[in-house]
């Protein structure tokens, strides 16, 4: 057979989407940022006739053509033209019509032949299938006018956020018994915009929705980033389930894997025959833990690739934020490598300088385009300023994951109350170092898997006991300052670990403990979108005061929350043990009327039934270094909180 040459020299004839000698050197130059319009599939027209535009980044390749079910997948049938030194190929096909599937055979420069999906593809064929599929966004109908643009300027450092982390395919089950049971973007809309309203989350953070092989990978490993998974339906069903949350006020987050990428053969890994996407040394090109290759940042294109997707989620389908995964791990050379694993920077240490640029490039360009959008960095470790302007020397996120809260969280309230004195401080340890980040409290996905166990489990006692406890720590975590977000099923005291593959456990909600539990964190949600103290100063201690940080001999936190008005502001009061406080003294700031609007043990919740009086009335008696005090009658197990 012979081989196929280099490239094909076709005749100058550009349709209307091509890709200009000024495309090419911005791409080069790693500021494209518009480069999704260009690379890829796009419906174009050429002398008249209407067809789709092809191009694809492949600069080793000695040649390309397109292959697809439009051409009988024949590999001289649509051959693409090289472009010049940068190393792009394109194509126009006349005919080629929309939902049509497709690859790129490219010839590597050792002879072989690969077929790879389209790295900018907005559309995916249906695992187990790996081709692309043609699409056209500029279809999308979008209503949400108003949301977009109240949201485009907005500090969401300072308005309500509390999250509902949410899996669609585990989400809830179709009861038409297909293999997979999954609601299209559509129906699940539908759900869960209801489900949302009724509980009060002021924003959902989706999982798995950029395209990827592997269901229980969670979509943490990615083959397409352009592409809604068609798991769940096509890009503009997609756009339908952005579109109707907002209009019915509810933001949309959605994960994204800038660290890593799947080594699926069709994929990114290389790509034209040789190391693209990924960088060509392994030991900064792999994790050995995951099986995954690491994207090379410092290539140009590689950066650009990576920052015009996070501008394409943006402008493409109205996503409000972006959940960065794995951030520590492109910020540390070393990060799961053992020695040999890794290989310095040019000072000798195991800072990647090179991710570090490009977090600054992206999260500058993001916010000078839109200063409300959210950048969220799940980031495990101390390094300094994630949330930082880059102007000030940081790295330009806009909030951050408290990993260190979640884990001190859950370690503490997994102990018997016996032992809870002696770990007291690992409850307000947070609070020490809070003005360090603009922070998010998460209780997510990954602390209900891998016999973690779920949020319940976790608790100590029986089971009454255990629903009375986690009441009582969401009470905790949602006074604390920082945002919220809690993983879908948490907040109905789902019993058993997250698992992809079965929805949550609704039927949990005919006990009364499960629908307390729900109403319970429903009531917790009402109160955090009522009082702007919850949410207005949640850096440092501008709006948290400690009223009694050091109870440990009863293990009883207190503590209030104040706002920018200094009005409507919240006393916390919370018992981490089973026995009751009787005339239990609290320290207060001002000699007034304290109202209660929350008693976690009330009978409705799920609680024990101690009735608690309506107001309290501060007296001349200083506690706590405090000028003032009540005297309140504290429930096992149970969370107050007043008005005043």
């Amino acid at each position: 057979m012979a081989r196929r040459k280099k490239w094909v020299e076709l005749p100058e004839k550009k349709p209307s989407v091509f890709i200009s000698a000024a495309d090419q050197y911005v791409f080069g130059q790693g500021s494209h940022y518009d480069i999704y319009k260009k690379l890829g599939a796009h419906p174009s027209e050429e002398n008249g006739e209407a067809g789709y535009y092809f191009a694809v980044w492949a600069p080793h390749a000695q040649a390309v053509s397109v292959v697809g079910d439009f051409n009988d997948w024949n590999k001289d049938a649509a051959p693409m033209r090289r472009l010049g030194e940068g190393g792009i190929y394109e194509a126009f096909i006349p005919g080629v019509q929309e939902n049509q599937l497709y690859k790129f055979l490219i010839t590597t420069p050792a002879g072989g032949e690969l077929y790879k999906a389209d790295p900018f593809a907005n559309y995916a064929e249906l695992r187990p299938g790996t081709a692309s599929k043609t699409t056209d966004l500029s279809k999308i109908v979008w209503k949400d006018e108003k949301w977009q643009e109240s949201h485009r300027n907005i500090d969401m450092t300072k308005e309500k956020l509390a999250i509902y982390e949410c899996h669609i395919g585990s989400f809830m089950k179709h009861p038409d018994g297909t293999e997979h049971g999954f609601y299209t973007y559509r129906e699940f809309a539908d759900r869960l915009v209801s489900y949302l309203s009724e509980m009060k989350f002021t924003h959902v953070e989706l999982m798995g929705i950029l395209e990827h092989p592997f269901d229980g990978s969670w979509g943490y490993q990615v083959t397409g980033y352009y592409a809604p998974t068609s798991r769940y339906g096509s890009p503009q069903d997609f756009a339908y389930l952005v579109d109707t949350l907002h209009r019915h006020k509810i933001g949309v987050i959605v994960d994204w894997v800038p660290a890593h990428f799947a080594t699926d053969s069709y994929g990114l890994s290389n790509f034209d025959g040789e190391p693209l996407f990924e960088h060509p040394d392994k030991r900064l090109g792999e994790h050995p833990d995951w099986g995954t290759k690491i994207f090379n940042y410092q290539k140009t294109e590689v950066r650009n690739f990576l920052i015009a997707n996070a501008l394409f989620w943006m402008r493409q389908f109205h996503v409000d934020g972006l959940r960065v995964d794995a951030v520590a791990s492109m910020l540390y050379l070393d990060y799961g490598k053992q020695d040999g694993q890794w290989v310095p920077n040019r000072y000798g240490g195991n800072e990647n300088l090179d991710a570090i640029e490009f977090f600054k490039h992206m999260n500058s360009i993001v916010k000078k385009e839109r200063p409300g959008f959210m950048m969220i960095a799940e980031e495990s470790t101390a390094w300094p300023k994630i949330t930082t302007p880059v102007e000030e020397g940081g790295l330009g996120f806009t909030l951050k994951w408290n990993m260190g809260w979640m884990h001190d969280f859950c370690e503490y309230m997994k102990l018997d109350p016996f032992f809870r004195k002696g770990n007291h401080h690992g409850m307000t340890f947070a609070m020490s170092y809070n003005g360090s980040e603009n922070y998010i409290l998460p209780l997510s996905h990954d602390e209900v898997v891998h016999l973690k166990c779920s949020m319940l489990a976790k608790m100590p006692g029986y089971p009454i006991d255990k629903y009375a406890n986690l009441r009582t720590g969401y009470t905790f975590m949602f006074g604390h300052a920082g945002k919220k977000l809690l993983f879908m099923g948490q907040e109905f005291g789902q019993e058993r670990e997250w698992s992809e593959e079965r929805e949550l456990d609704w039927y949990l909600l005919q006990n009364d403990l499960n629908k307390g539990m729900q109403d319970y964190v429903k009531r917790l949600l009402e109160i955090y979108n009522e009082y702007p103290c919850m949410y207005e100063l949640d850096q440092g201690f501008e709006g948290f005061t400690w009223l009694n940080p050091d109870d440990s001999d009863r293990s009883i936190y207190s503590f209030y929350r104040h706002g920018k008005s200094g009005k409507r502001n919240l006393a916390f009061i919370l018992n981490m043990t089973p026995i009751k406080r009787e005339n239990y003294q609290v320290g207060v700031p001002v000699k007034k009327t304290y109202k209660l609007i929350l008693n976690s043990d009330e009978k409705c919740y799920g609680g024990f039934g101690n009735e608690l009086p309506k107001e309290f009335k501060a007296r001349n008696a200083a506690c706590n270094n405090q000028p003032f005090s009540i005297d309140i009658d504290m429930p096992p197990y149970a969370a107050v909180v007043l008005e005043f």
